[in-house]
């Protein structure tokens, strides 16, 4: 995951680089506040509206059902769509979602709301992809996503916070009247990004020409490369149903904290702040230990540590111990993505179905988090649902340390 060390490293070796990719960073900032706005609310939203937790869970779980679905019917629509288009088509839902969100009083209503969100969400990284492809060249595609990504992790990080002071005595129209705000800062900077772009030469279409495959060759190599990357792609799940589970129940357990009612946004900025502060030391880690031995490593102890969350009652061990916990399980992002790098680099012709094996894989976890994570907070409580979670990652970390080969190489793999 990108921190503000990619950021440093991308503006001094990019001085002279292009100024539009800094209006869409900056409009990815102001629309993550947005989105980390509405993040935090809608478990409230959902659970103060008489719904069970677990019904609120397979509620937020339907945005992950969407954003699959669309990823594999709809978006074919926008192949070869210019960004403008698809970032007007996803500002178009970000602007009503908030007002079916508050104004939702059935299942059916909550269920379309999220549906909303998830395709607003795959919209957004649609968008990101064309634009990046557009206007830079492909040996810096790896820098530019990364430096949208850092202003991403901050808008999410400032979002809890703010709307947190906002709800800590009622949750009324305020912070949805808040995140309206921050999402008309942004569609401002798309259009300076629009302005900007207008005269920019894009790259041929040549070097973005698809491969063409049929649906039936393209699913057998999907289950190959699949098959040989499980264990990867089985931690690339499990990280993101970690953040599933914190933004699915991290609001209510932040809400249920006596005595931080002005402060509970900060619970979220506890789990959220050590993706901005790995990036400087975790390439140590990743050099001395290889990286899926660091991801597996990292999430171990993490996971351990998520474990006692149970056991932490005051306010302050609680946030701690989530800070603690996440400073760990963060360093497993960056270690499994550089170790997708590596996979797409000794296998480039295969960076396709990497790739996309990689957001299905997300989706899953997105889908399964928050439906496991309503289910677990019923039963066990805010913090029982935490531990369980760390229980599952030393399991899965024992697993990926004893079981995972040392190195694997797709086209030796498909070759056997």
């Amino acid at each position: 995951m990108p921190t503000p060390k990619h950021l440093v490293k991308y503006f001094h070796e990019n001085k002279t680089a292009q100024k539009p990719i800094y209006f869409l960073c900056l409009m990815i900032l102001f629309w993550s506040i947005y989105d980390g706005t509405m993040s935090f609310l809608a478990p409230l939203v959902i659970t103060n509206s008489g719904l069970t937790a677990t019904m609120m869970g397979i509620v937020i779980g339907t945005s992950g059902i969407a954003g699959a679905l669309f990823d594999f019917f709809v978006c074919r629509v926008f192949k070869n769509t210019h960004y403008r288009k698809i970032f007007m088509i996803m500002f178009a839902l970000c602007l009503i979602y908030p007002v079916i969100l508050f104004k939702a009083n059935t299942f059916a209503i909550y269920i379309l709301a999220m549906a909303i969100w998830g395709v607003y969400f795959d919209l957004k990284n649609i968008g990101n992809f064309d634009y990046v492809g557009r206007f830079t060249k492909k040996a810096k595609h790896s820098d530019s996503f990364g430096l949208v990504q850092v202003f991403l992790s901050l808008g999410y990080l400032i979002a809890p916070i703010m709307v947190g002071a906002i709800i800590a005595e009622t949750l009324d129209w305020k912070p949805f009247a808040l995140a309206w705000i921050f999402l008309v800062i942004s569609i401002l900077f798309f259009g300076l990004l629009v302005l900007f772009t207008r005269k920019e030469p894009a790259i041929s279409i040549d070097e973005r020409k698809e491969r063409k495959r049929s649906t039936w060759s393209e699913a057998k190599l999907w289950g190959q490369i699949g098959k040989i990357l499980f264990p990867v792609l089985l931690l690339t799940l499990f990280l993101n149903l970690i953040d599933a589970f914190f933004w699915t129940v991290g609001p209510l357990f932040a809400e249920s904290m006596q005595g931080m009612e002005k402060f509970t946004g900060f619970f979220m900025t506890a789990y959220s702040l050590p993706a901005l502060l790995v990036g400087w030391f975790v390439g140590y880690f990743t050099r001395k230990f290889g990286k899926r031995r660091t991801a597996a490593l990292t999430l171990l102890i993490g996971s351990v540590i998520m474990s006692l969350i149970y056991f932490a009652h005051a306010p302050i061990m609680i946030m701690t111990t989530i800070f603690c916990a996440s400073l760990f399980i963060s360093m497993s992002w960056p270690a499994i993505n550089g170790a997708y790098a590596d996979y797409i680099s000794e296998a480039s012709y295969y960076e396709e179905e990497i790739a996309g094996l990689e957001d299905f894989y997300t989706n899953i976890g997105y889908v399964i988090g928050p439906m496991s994570a309503g289910f677990l907070a019923d039963r066990l409580g805010n913090g029982g649902t935490f531990s369980v979670l760390g229980i599952c990652g030393v399991i899965l970390a024992f697993y990926l340390l004893l079981h995972s080969k040392k190195h694997i190489n797709v086209v030796k793999e498909l070759k056997s």
